[in-house]
């Protein structure tokens, strides 16, 4: 299974945010969406859920 990404540099925000978070993709939406919501200020819920999955990358694997 292909791993998903979540990458808050690729988002600007007033708090220059680093974190990237890398996992199975129902993984990587729940904890982007609690770290949205709990440092960025969103309201958790199925549409922002929704939306990060949308946004969701594949993790590029180096051989």
């Amino acid at each position: 299974m292909t791993r998903k990404i979540a990458d808050c540099r690729k988002h600007p925000s007033e708090m220059n945010c680093s974190l990237t978070i890398a996992g199975e993709e129902d993984e990587v939406v729940r904890a982007a969406s609690e770290h949205a919501a709990s440092v960025h200020g969103h309201q958790d819920g199925p549409e922002l859920r929704e939306q990060i999955r949308g946004m969701l990358e594949d993790e590029k694997v180096s051989v």
